[in-house]
């Protein structure tokens, strides 16, 4: 069964908000946030601001996969990381 909008924001969210709390991640949540994002950017109901906070969260996601030091790379964007939550619940 596929998850609904709203399931998919509240997913999202979770993710960030655990990289952001944790200060620790898996390449496998870095996936998790790409695949989400991808299927949040086709949906027309997503509010315009909404979809340039995806488009970081993306660029944040890819390049959280692909880095030999994850940690690293969540910690050096726990600022962007409350923020996008911060703005997804704003906008959504």
């Amino acid at each position: 069964m596929p998850l609904s909008h709203g399931d998919q924001v509240t997913l999202l969210k979770d993710i960030l908000n655990n990289h952001q709390t944790d200060c620790c991640g898996s390449v496998s949540e870095c996936e998790q946030l790409e695949r989400l994002v991808k299927s949040l950017m086709v949906n027309t109901q997503i509010d315009t601001n909404v979809k340039n906070i995806l488009q970081e969260v993306y660029q944040y996601s890819q390049h959280g996969s692909q880095t030999t030091d994850l940690d690293q790379h969540i910690q050096s964007n726990q600022e962007n990381l409350s923020q996008w939550v911060n703005d997804i619940n704003q906008f959504s």
